[in-house]
């Protein structure tokens, strides 16, 4: 059977004999003839695929950098998590924390939080008189040089009740903590971090426990050494701190009858709130104070901290993924445009396809495997260099490498949506194209 050209007896393509379809397809034919119709139509999709090598790379570079960008941000996203989730396992969400409120000096300028003097330890002993306080414990702070015959280490020097162990969840190296009988005696005893034992004991090679240190030129015993703790949280070291008994360092080091700040824990997490409003109104009365507004202390949540670094870290790991999954649209804009320049140009091969025997599901088969196999490229490759990113980056940063499995078959899952939905349009223009309109293109 032949097609004849418009005013002419000459014929513009032989539509039955094999041999007026160009040789590639020829052959292309050949190989495919009694294959399934998905196989044949997958090994057309791959030949036209290698004919355009360059053009295919091209068209999936908008996937690689889409998918890659994707994977890197989950996975420094859940690096820096994990990273921060360590640093702040040392709080106690049980914990509450009362500072005193920022002083004013001249013009009324603040200068700083804790700076104002209205916390003593009178109000710390109410505190523990209220219900559902486990545990509490004024903290006098006091910045010092500790001398141990020719070392010396400058360190923070606290002074704290015993519960303040069970606060602070403090394990004890060796020895052991301050005692209820040393608070009551005003005895000059000391317990070291191991921030402290690193530079001042070990040089001298000398077991601390039984060792007498001057603090401010008091000297006191050490009785006891902290177990490592790492970071307090927020940047620093937990390990380098000295206590002492509360009322030895109120008498001894820092003569005031105020106190820096007051902690405190609750027997549950659901009295955290509670309690907290309990102390607030508390103090307020203590301190004569009416209005809220006017308050000269805060008191800081822990688990409030906690939940809204939690929160804050999930919004921004939610934006910069919307940021990246933009880039993966505009990778199916791209397949979806070069599908349609494709479609154009290989216009009389479909229409030879469809006189010759192919059925519009074919050909609309072929095209959506030629979009399919360009986004699946694409989503590998990206995942191999988002990996490879994610690596350098978290190491870089000293981050943990964490990603999660689900997040991997995600981005490769997007990725061949992305590969259908926009090579779907394309596909069905081909499979709907007029066999006699495509052959009289040139």
């Amino acid at each position: 059977m032949s097609l004849l050209k418009p005013g002419t007896n000459k014929p513009a393509v032989t539509l039955s004999p094999e041999s007026q379809v160009p040789v590639r397809g020829r052959r292309q034919y050949k190989r495919a003839k009694g294959l399934p119709a998905l196989f044949q139509s997958s090994m057309s999709a791959l030949q036209a695929l290698r004919a355009n090598v360059l053009r295919s790379l091209l068209t999936s570079l908008g996937i690689i950098i889409g998918v890659g960008a994707v994977i890197m941000v989950i996975a420094i996203s859940e690096g820096s998590t994990s990273n921060i989730t360590q640093r702040l396992s040392t709080l106690n969400p049980l914990q509450l924390t009362i500072r005193s409120s920022s002083a004013r000096g001249a013009g009324n300028i603040s200068q700083g939080a804790g700076t104002q003097q209205s916390l003593t330890q009178a109000d710390a002993d109410a505190i523990g008189q209220l219900p559902h306080v486990a545990a509490v414990s004024p903290v006098v702070n006091v910045n010092a040089q500790v001398i141990l015959g020719n070392q010396n280490w400058q360190t923070s020097v606290q002074g704290v009740y015993p519960t303040y162990q069970q606060i602070g969840s403090w394990q004890l190296q060796e020895g052991a903590f301050i005692t209820q009988s040393d608070e009551q005696s005003s005895t000059n005893v000391a317990v070291v971090g191991q921030n402290v034992v690193d530079n001042l004991f070990t040089p001298l090679g000398v077991d601390p426990i039984g060792q007498q240190i001057r603090i401010q030129n008091v000297p006191f015993t050490v009785v006891g050494t902290l177990a490592p703790k790492g970071s307090t949280g927020f940047g620093a070291s937990a390990d380098d701190v000295v206590f002492v008994p509360m009322s030895t360092a109120q008498q001894q080091l820092k003569e005031s009858q105020y106190v820096n700040s007051i902690v405190l824990t609750a027997d549950n997490s659901s009295d955290v709130n509670n309690v907290q409003t309990e102390v607030q109104q508390l103090l307020e009365q203590r301190h004569n104070i009416s209005n809220s507004a006017q308050d000269d202390f805060t008191i800081q949540n822990v688990s409030q901290v906690l939940s809204t670094v939690q929160a804050t870290t999930q919004s921004l790991t939610l934006l910069l993924v919307s940021v990246a999954a933009i880039s993966l649209v505009v990778g199916g804009i791209g397949i979806m445009n070069i599908m349609l320049v494709s479609v154009t140009e290989r216009t009389r091969e479909i229409g030879i396809r469809i006189a010759i025997g192919a059925r519009p599901r074919d050909v609309l088969t072929q095209f959506l495997i030629e979009a399919l196999a360009l986004s699946v490229f694409g989503g590998i490759v990206g995942l191999l260099l988002g990996f490879l990113g994610a690596f350098l980056l978290a190491h870089a940063n000293g981050f943990p490498f964490v990603l999660d499995p689900l997040a991997v078959l995600l981005a490769v899952g997007v990725s061949a949506l992305v590969g259908i939905l926009f090579g779907l349009y394309p596909a069905q223009r081909a499979a709907r194209m007029d066999p006699i309109v495509a052959l009289r293109t040139e």
